[in-house]
């Protein structure tokens, strides 16, 4: 399985080889665009604006920051790797937190951290954040962008979180919290835990997607595709109370 990252943990005086896995295999079925009179697939150049819309090969593209109008400070990739310190190119937990005080709108992208060297202590690590049930917070540049990052232990593994920064995380919009009543609060709180259960995530599959695999073996042997039938509109209810109440009543009948 390819790696993207190959580098180190360390905290205190222990360091721990690692490499980065991804955790996330892309699920999306690809559509090219088309021409529909032509049924020829639409290209994209890229071209230049001030050479007669030239098209530019890829080993002629470099990266250029604007400092002024039409003037330019370029960067290869070697410029970024010399601004690397050896700190930037290992995982250095600065602190460790609960997890459960790290709020989930932080999470960015998520990796398996894999051993390469040093795997007594990779499993000590696990064992230890475990026990203590804690999570490490570190900071490391991946590619050309510092990233702020969790690492947790679930079992017998080590997950990393890419996190973003403080500055990066909108603010909560503001509204008015309006005056909840305790009957309302009571009936909420019963219908949450009559829809409780465990987690299990390979109950939930992306339906949508399946109908498209669908569709599109439909459309290659000639077929419509035809709109699915409402099965009713829901029932709209203002008043929360009654619909609490009924919520309920639904949930206990499809228990039974």
């Amino acid at each position: 399985m390819p790696y993207s990252f190959k580098g180190a943990i360390s905290f205190g005086l222990v360091y721990i080889p690692v490499v980065l896995v991804n955790s996330i295999k892309q699920n999306d079925i690809g559509f090219n665009m088309i021409d529909k009179k032509t049924m020829s697939r639409i290209k994209y150049k890229k071209t230049c604006l001030d050479c007669d819309n030239k098209e530019v090969k890829n080993e002629d593209i470099v990266k250029g920051y604007q400092y002024e109008k039409g003037k330019y400070v370029i960067f290869e990739e070697d410029d970024f790797e010399k601004l690397k310190s050896p700190k930037d190119k290992t995982i250095d937990i600065e602190q460790f937190v609960d997890l459960a005080e790290v709020d989930p709108v932080y999470f960015d992208k998520t990796y398996y951290v894999q051993p390469s060297g040093a795997d007594k202590a990779f499993c000590v690590f696990i064992d230890a954040l475990k026990k203590s049930k804690k999570a490490g917070i570190a900071k490391t540049v991946l590619g050309t962008k510092q990233a702020l990052i969790l690492i947790r232990a679930k079992e017998d593994k080590l997950i990393l979180q890419t996190m973003f920064f403080e500055e990066e995380v909108q603010p909560y919009p503001a509204y008015k919290k309006a005056k909840v009543e305790k009957q309302e609060l009571e009936l909420a709180v019963s219908l949450i835990d009559k829809m409780s259960g465990k987690f299990e995530p390979e109950a939930y599959k992306d339906d949508y997607n399946l109908k498209v695999k669908e569709a599109i073996k439909k459309k290659i042997a000639g077929k419509e595709i035809i709109s699915e039938k409402p099965s009713g509109q829901p029932e709209k209810i203002v008043n929360i109370i009654e619909a609490l109440k009924k919520s309920l009543a639904n949930t206990a009948r499809k228990a039974n």
